[in-house]
């Protein structure tokens, strides 16, 4: 299968690495991480070891060189940052993928995707950990699995069955790169569960500058836990079934699993880059019917951070 993974940052190397050891795999992304891939291979590290040799692209237009993507892709995973996913959306219009899945953080992406292409639209999770140690090696820090299906609408994710059969094949090409992989009818719980984690530990670590595993039984665990339990109950009001136990035990559950690590956000915002936070707690503020006063909080605080010295 064609694959392309547009954002090839830590995830998308180590998902497109993964997949390029049973598919054409080719990795969008930047220099001089490209380039070193283009050069000598990707080599994966950690929990998984393996040197692959996907093509690896700056964009989507053939260069001078006759570089850039030759085929319409039969898959194209979008891992970029959530503000960059319209986009994304443009660019790979461009390229006319059979399937688009995204697998990316925060909450939209796939509405966006999906505004601005013709192709079916897959929403996704995976539970794997990267870590780009420098160009051309990624670190596996965690292996995880990827559940994934139709991108649907409230109160139910509503599908033709040529979405469905989409998702199917998106599905096998995951698992023919042994990569555990679940299709679901509606995706809803997972992406809500995962925006839960994703706002109770991202902005906590990256606003008191602590690994992971601080959140675990720490000072700000309980302020994470509360950060969950707001997205929880918005996701109630969605219609989704998300239970403030499940939404707290998953925070810990992460932050514990994935001690060492830093979160995307604590990255982000140690580099002096904009950060995901309008899709994230920012999306749990803007569809809450009630006061989601610990989300309003960490939002308000990131923003603030946004506009002040921290991207100057």
């Amino acid at each position: 299968m064609e694959v392309l993974v547009f954002g090839a940052g830590s995830l998308g190397s180590l998902l497109g690495g993964l997949l390029a050891r049973a598919h054409d795999v080719t990795l969008v992304g930047r220099d001089p991480h490209v380039s070193t891939v283009r050069a000598s291979g990707l080599r994966i590290t950690g929990e998984v070891s393996a040197t692959v040799h996907p093509a690896a692209v700056t964009g989507l237009e053939r260069d001078a060189a006759g570089s850039g993507p030759t085929n319409a892709p039969d898959l194209a995973v979008v891992t970029v940052k959530s503000f960059d996913t319209a986009g994304a959306a443009w660019a790979l219009a461009r390229v006319d993928p059979a399937v688009v899945l995204s697998l990316q953080n925060g909450m939209g992406n796939e509405t966006t995707l999906a505004g601005g292409l013709d192709a079916p639209v897959l929403a996704g999770t995976t539970t794997f950990g990267a870590r780009l140690r420098e160009p051309g090696i990624v670190a596996c820090t965690g292996v995880g699995s990827v559940t994934l299906g139709p991108h649907g609408g409230t109160p139910l994710a509503i599908a033709d069955d040529a979405t469905l059969e989409a998702a199917e094949r998106a599905g096998a090409a995951f698992r023919t790169a042994d990569i555990e992989t679940e299709v679901v009818a509606d995706p809803r719980p997972h992406l809500w569960e995962k925006l839960a984690v994703n706002a109770g530990i991202n902005p906590v670590t990256a606003l008191a500058g602590v690994e992971n595993g601080a959140l675990v039984d720490g000072p700000a665990a309980g302020v994470a836990a509360r950060a969950a339990v707001e997205t929880a109950r918005v996701a109630r009001d969605h219609g989704v079934d998300l239970p403030d136990r499940r939404a707290r035990e998953a925070v810990r559950t992460v932050a514990d699993t994935t001690a060492m690590n830093r979160s995307s956000m604590l990255v982000d915002v140690a580099a002096g880059r904009p950060t995901e936070i309008d899709a994230i707690n920012g999306y749990v503020v803007d569809h809450a019917d009630r006061e989601v006063p610990v989300n309003e909080a960490l939002v308000g605080l990131i923003r603030a951070w946004e506009a002040g010295e921290g991207l100057r």
